[in-house]
């Protein structure tokens, strides 16, 4: 009991202790005044001094002032400029600094989010950011919206909705009677899907290895005159922005023929779905409405903080139910409760960061944000074309593919590239060859970050031959 109670003093003084906030508001903001400037990927030194956080774990409790400056004299220099404006790895967006400032607060409030009555205000958050979600892209306005992690489980709560309702079709509650035994559903999907997809199946039982895979065309959208017939026991799932290429399957057409034939459709839109909120770009996405469910990040082409997967469903009833959980302790109400959206019960209070983004913004901030990464994407298309590079795909969004002289050449100049802090790019395969990934999906990016990369490329490259 004296044990706890020294505990609980110590913890209460350092909780009416400003200055540990303080120390932490400094580092942080002395962070984000060099974003900009610094290099994207760290340095052999700042890699080296991560040697400093190898300790035993401590006996008795540290010092918080010392373990901050630790964190940021060590930390900081080792970390990724992801929210600077020349990363262009793995479709990652930045984030706004307000929004920023509002997950401070809400990491504060630390809110638990499953139910109403564990958090009223992020009910309310995720009720109105629903709303505001269906009527920006275009969707349905009774759609269901859940919060995720991230795309991958977005697309799993999907399909799981998908299995539930296809099943239930066929007078199988999976719920109850689980796979065993079950019905079988078609599963079609277009050749180059992205593997999130596949793990999605995988883990739901329905196996990656026994889908129905649909050719695509050089740009890899499905092509609609080679997808099989449909049935009201299909699930098709397709693409709002190909991973490598960032090309659209062409959803009207064929969700016309999944609608006529009863199967429900999911769209896979990690970074593409943000296209709707575009008059410039929403011809890529057109027809999506026609579908059941949708998955995206808000982490990407939206540039929220992390931690902000979004996954909407026509078919409210099927997703909770998929959803469900149940126990006496579970006090559901007559307002919204997260958990009946989304995989998991101990969530964190993600709404904030997605109704702060949409709210700063606005609707015409988010096309003004979708227009001008695409326009940066282009910039970088043209510019490094001029420099004899080869882009190998029709950059539509925000993706661009670009390759050497040679297979050789062009993993050499990755390496450089890497290396130079100037930037970072990701790799990648595109019909079997070797290819740089340029994803343009930060706010932060110039007109000047591009040419700066421009000039990056040209010299990794060069120096790829002298080696």
């Amino acid at each position: 009991m004296a044990i706890s109670k020294k505990l609980q003093a110590r913890m209460i003084k350092l909780a009416s202790d400003r200055a540990v906030f303080n120390q932490a508001k400094d580092y942080a903001l002395d962070y984000l005044d060099g974003i900009f400037e610094r290099e994207v990927y760290p340095n052999d030194i700042a890699l080296q001094n991560l040697k400093h956080f190898d300790e035993p774990m401590p006996i008795d409790a540290d010092d918080p002032a010392s373990m901050l400056k630790l964190l940021h004299d060590y930390g900081s220099p080792a970390t990724v400029a992801t929210t600077g404006g020349r990363y262009f790895g793995l479709v990652v967006g930045g984030s706004f600094a307000p929004v920023l400032a509002v997950k401070w607060l809400a990491d504060v409030w630390d809110q638990l989010a499953p139910l109403y009555v564990t958090s009223p205000i992020m009910a309310k958050l995720e009720t109105v950011s629903e709303q505001w979600m269906n009527d920006l892209l275009g969707l349905p306005k009774d759609c269901a919206m859940g919060l995720v992690s991230g795309t991958s489980m977005a697309t799993m709560v999907g399909f799981a909705a998908a299995r539930y309702e296809l099943l239930r079709r066929a007078d199988w509650d999976v719920n109850t009677k689980g796979l065993f035994g079950a019905p079988p559903i078609r599963v079609v999907v277009g050749a180059e899907a992205h593997s999130s997809v596949f793990k999605a199946l995988a883990i739901l039982g329905l196996g990656k290895d026994r889908v129905e895979l649909v050719p695509v065309d050089e740009q890899g959208r499905m092509r609609a005159d080679k997808v099989p017939a449909l049935d009201d026991n299909t699930l098709l799932i397709l693409q709002a922005g190909n991973v490598n290429s960032g090309s659209f399957d062409p959803i009207d057409e064929i969700c016309d023929m999944a609608n006529k034939a009863g199967a429900w459709v999911h769209v896979d839109g990690a970074f593409g779905l943000w296209a709707a909120a575009s008059k410039n770009k929403q011809y890529l996405t057109m027809g999506m409405e026609k579908a059941d469910s949708w998955s995206v990040d808000g982490h990407k082409t939206l540039n929220t903080p992390y931690d902000c997967g979004i996954v909407i469903c026509r078919d409210r009833n099927a997703m909770i139910t998929a959803m469900q959980a149940s126990g006496d302790y579970i006090l559901y109400s007559d307002q919204r409760d997260g958990m009946l959206y989304s995989p998991d019960m101990s969530r964190r209070g993600r709404a904030v960061e997605l109704w702060a983004t949409l709210k700063l913004l606005g609707k015409s901030g988010v096309e003004e944000l979708v227009d001008g990464l695409c326009d940066r994407a282009c910039q970088f298309a043209t510019d490094i074309t001029t420099e004899g590079f080869n882009v190998l795909n029709d950059v539509v969004f925000n993706q661009v593919l670009v390759t050497c002289g040679s297979p050789e050449e062009t993993a050499a100049t990755l390496r450089n590239l890497q290396r130079s802090g100037e930037c970072w790019c990701g790799s990648g395969k595109w019909h079997e060859m070797p290819v740089i990934r340029v994803s343009v999906c930060s706010w932060a990016t110039t007109e000047e970050d591009i040419s700066r990369t421009v000039r990056a490329f040209v010299k990794a490259r060069r120096d790829s031959c002298k080696g």
